[in-house]
């Protein structure tokens, strides 16, 4: 699909000004369609020989694209050159900070991961073998992780960093917070550490928007300008995407949906938490709870017993219709498929609230399904959603599972990254 083109409003654009326009136009048709040859870059972009002839040259002097290769059945002249951005002309990062583990990812400047690694963290404050506790030993033993990522993937420096992370961000100050008491301090001392010890542009943003971002660009949202991802993990919470761009809100909480008062949960939400409000009906606590109550089996606690009594569901009524996939092999063991299903109808029931008030007030056409339990539920989940929702709103929904997957918030803090990088790296001169 060809770019979009620029106009003056009728105006004639100075020369400068009109350099900068072509400029941009190439590396956007470049990071977006991989390596173009002059003639593919004149033809995408309507210009004419000469002018694609002297950005190509411009571009090339500022050490911002590059001969790549060939391409034509002979492989040989200056038509058959083939143009691509620098990648190594910027290195970026993406960080996921999640309470019990940070996730780590290098990439150069066109987004493509170079060493990635994650280091988990113990809640206890005395450790455990391989894994510091949260608090200073973690902001330590983090930015010691992301350093020696870097290293491996021969970055001497980081252009950009991306971080991603649970909890309220000011749009004024870009300072992590919260309000509910339950987020981890350590995860605010990260960001300042990581600030202090790395002299790039740090982005921070909340993990839910992050997820958004990934799954517009790479996954089930890549047909949608505006929709609604809504984060089902050990947090609830939502991105809002309108015409593009991504909605935070005067004070960032646009989204928090976990505060939402909702019947059925006995209580109503306070400014400092949100239990009573959804989280307590689609949250992983509040799984945990449904699925003992079902009388399915819940190992363990927090959102991994969450996740594993979800999947574990899905898995047995997938098997009892003979739609076992082999991933899930062995995945429904044990499960009785008539409390599998009435659990997640169940479940099903709660979270439609959410989204059938998220399409009432927004009317987004499209909701993705994310987060651990998101991903959890899948296809099954979404199918549930979907058909509660259509008997509730009066407006068209499509829901959808995200398709992304456990990465999605450190992919998306690494697309993040990059399109900050690009957007300075590309910037004309003076």
């Amino acid at each position: 699909m060809s770019p979009t083109r620029v106009h003056s409003g009728g105006k004639t654009a100075s020369p400068s000004t009109a350099r900068a326009i072509n400029d941009r136009l190439a590396l956007a048709l470049l990071q977006r369609e991989g390596p173009l040859t002059a003639g593919q870059l004149k033809q995408l972009t309507g210009l004419s020989r000469p002018t694609v002839a002297d950005l190509v040259e411009r571009l090339r002097g500022a050490r911002l694209i590059t001969v790549v290769g060939e391409a034509g059945a002979e492989r040989r002249g200056p038509n058959a050159r083939l143009y691509g951005i620098v990648a190594d002309r910027a290195h970026l990062a993406g960080i996921d900070v999640r309470t019990d583990r940070v996730t780590v990812c290098v990439a150069d400047l066109l987004g493509r991961t170079l060493a990635e690694a994650s280091l988990p963290i113990a809640p206890r404050a005395t450790g455990e073998p391989g894994r510091p506790a949260a608090g200073p030993p973690a902001v330590a033993a983090a930015v010691d992780l992301l350093t020696s990522t870097a290293a491996r993937a021969g970055a001497t420096s980081l252009h950009t960093i991306g971080v991603g992370a649970p909890g309220l961000l000011d749009p004024a100050t870009g300072a992590l917070g919260s309000n509910t008491g339950w987020l981890p301090r350590w995860h605010a001392d990260l960001v300042a550490a990581v600030r202090a010890h790395f002299p790039a542009e740090l982005l921070l943003e909340n993990e839910a928007n992050l997820a958004a971002v990934a799954e517009q660009r790479l996954g089930a949202a890549r047909d949608r300008d505006t929709f609604v991802l809504l984060w089902l993990g050990g947090g609830t919470g939502a991105a809002v995407v309108l015409d593009g761009a991504l909605r935070r809100g005067a004070s960032g909480g646009a989204g928090e949906i976990g505060f939402l008062p909702v019947a059925g949960t006995g209580g109503l939400p306070s400014a400092s938490g949100c239990e009573g409000g959804f989280h307590s009906l689609a949250g992983g606590p509040a799984l945990c709870d449904l699925a003992l109550r079902h009388g399915l089996p819940v190992e363990g606690t927090g959102v991994e017993a969450a996740e594993r009594a979800l999947r574990a569901a899905v898995a047995a009524v997938r098997e009892s219709r003979g739609e076992r996939d082999e991933r899930e092999e062995g995945g429904g063991a044990g499960v009785p498929v008539g409390p599998a299903e009435a659990f997640l109808d169940a479940y099903a029931d709660g979270v439609a609230i959410g989204v059938a008030a998220v399409s009432a007030v927004l009317d987004p056409g499209c909701v993705v399904i994310g987060g651990e339990c998101g991903r959890a539920g899948g296809d099954e989940l979404a199918r549930r959603v979907a058909e509660r929702v259509a008997r509730m709103a009066p407006v068209r929904l499509e829901v959808r599972a995200g398709t992304v997957g456990g990465r999605a918030v450190l992919r998306g803090a690494v697309l993040t990254a990059m399109d900050a990088a690009q957007d300075d790296l590309f910037a004309p001169e003076g």
